[in-house]
């Protein structure tokens, strides 16, 4: 019931979360910190502020379990990011004085609230409040500090939280990069920002789109329209280089042949970053080199090129797979399943859901929720049903997604008694109440 709450939360339904408590009572179950943590996440996630106070009292005032420090966490987090530090920095006083005492993540969303307040004095304080109470800082409150000593400018005292944090061994992780690369580029210091770039590369933290989209911000506001597009275009293949360049040169340093694992997380990147070519030529080299293929592989680039919309490559792949000594499994029917429901391809989806029976491979849960989606998408609600049915015969559930799918379309789709039917099979509460 707690997962069930967290997952409306997620789909930011935090209302039909509170319907799931009438299961609760009716079931004779306690409820626990967990679920009031979960609620009053999703409260602040929609940012109905007022109303997570409330909760917060009421739990307080009617003991309805016990707080923890994630409880307070919690909430703290929620009055920080809703700009509101004054009173997340008055619970943060009361914990002090009761039993569950704030712990370095709490201090450290404190302080990030006082940084991105602009009360940068007051967040020292507590920062030499939180060490003499021997309550060891991590990465994330020296971030909080350094990006607000950047946002005044204060670059000295930048320098010296590195330093500090160095002789600490607490390693800057992409977050404080990027808070350094962001400044650097406001302030027009582009070379200094392009070393710390590379400083990312050789402390082996991979820059993200944030780090080069604040280089192209900095470019572009001083009107190096040149510097700027080259990053654009550099940004896929300097990901694709560090990951790759440098676990060929370790595994070459250390004398050690790539084995199964090592292709696998190479086509894997590859494909998830958008180099779908260098992963068809990888495995093409593979095919002539005489390695032993694995249709592990295969599902890595399969599900790459669907991903970028070149099913018809993937596709003639999966007819040339028995050519390679290599029958499908079960995950590479539900890859190119998927790919044809993205593709308005539905009876080829259905084609290839019987071939899978017709060859002695089991659909499993995921596969089912690929085509319990593709119908829904395309409008086949009772083929849908029919499939969902099916499923929940064999013992799956609908996953996530699936249901968030289902609740909308219970929105949109008017008083269709499929999709009624469907999501009452497993939320009857939320839909008596809804009703």
């Amino acid at each position: 019931m707690n997962i069930a709450i967290n997952s409306y939360c997620l789909s930011n339904r935090v209302d039909y979360g509170f319907s799931v408590l009438v299961w609760f009572y009716k079931r004779g179950c306690v409820l626990d910190d967990i679920t009031f943590n979960t609620l009053l996440k999703g409260l602040f996630r929609e940012n109905r502020i007022s109303e997570a106070q409330e909760l917060f009292r009421k739990i307080l005032r009617e003991g309805m379990c016990e707080l923890s420090v994630v409880t307070y966490g919690t909430v703290i987090d929620g009055l920080c990011k809703a700009g509101n530090t004054a009173m997340a920095i008055e619970l943060f006083r009361v914990m002090e004085k009761g039993s569950c005492k704030p712990n370095s993540h709490i201090y450290s969303t404190v302080i990030d609230g006082l940084c991105k307040d602009g009360m940068i004095d007051s967040a020292v304080k507590l920062f030499a409040e939180m060490t003499e109470k021997g309550i060891t800082p991590n990465v994330v409150t020296y971030t909080a500090l350094i990006c607000g000593f950047c946002n005044l400018g204060h670059w000295r005292e930048v320098k010296l939280l590195l330093k500090e944090m160095m002789h600490c061994k607490i390693h800057p992780n992409v977050m404080t990069f990027n808070t350094l690369i962001d400044a650097l580029c406001k302030e027009g210091l582009m070379d200094e920002a392009e070393d710390v770039l590379h400083l990312m590369m050789e402390r082996n933290v991979v820059p993200d789109v944030v780090s080069y989209s604040a280089l192209m911000d900095g470019y572009c506001l001083q009107g190096r329209m040149t510097e700027a597009r080259n990053v654009f275009d550099s940004m896929a293949s300097k990901n694709i280089m560090f990951f790759c360049t440098k676990a060929f040169d370790e595994l070459q340093a250390a004398r050690l042949k790539p084995n199964f694992h090592t292709y696998c997380n190479l086509l894997d990147g590859l494909c998830k970053n958008g180099n779908v070519e260098q992963a068809l030529l990888l495995l093409d080299a593979l095919e002539h080199e005489g390695e032993h293929l694995h249709i592990v592989y295969y599902n890595c680039v399969l599900n790459g090129l669907c991903n970028a919309k070149k099913f018809h490559i993937a596709r003639a792949i999966f007819r040339d797979l028995p050519s390679n000594g290599l029958e499908p499994s079960v995950v590479t029917y539900t890859i190119l399943i998927k790919g044809c429901y993205q593709n308005g391809l539905l009876e080829e989806a259905k084609d290839l859901f019987l071939k899978m029976e017709q060859a002695s491979l089991s659909p499993e849960g995921a596969t089912y929720n690929v085509v319990v989606q593709g119908n829904l998408r395309s409008g086949k609600y009772d083929d849908a049903s029919k499939f969902f049915e099916e499923m929940c015969a064999k013992g799956f559930a609908p996953d996530a997604s699936t249901f968030a799918l289902l609740l909308d379309l219970l929105g949109t789709v008017e008083h269709n008694p499929t999709i009624f039917k469907m999501i009452q099979k497993f939320a009857p509460s939320t839909l008596k109440q809804e009703n």
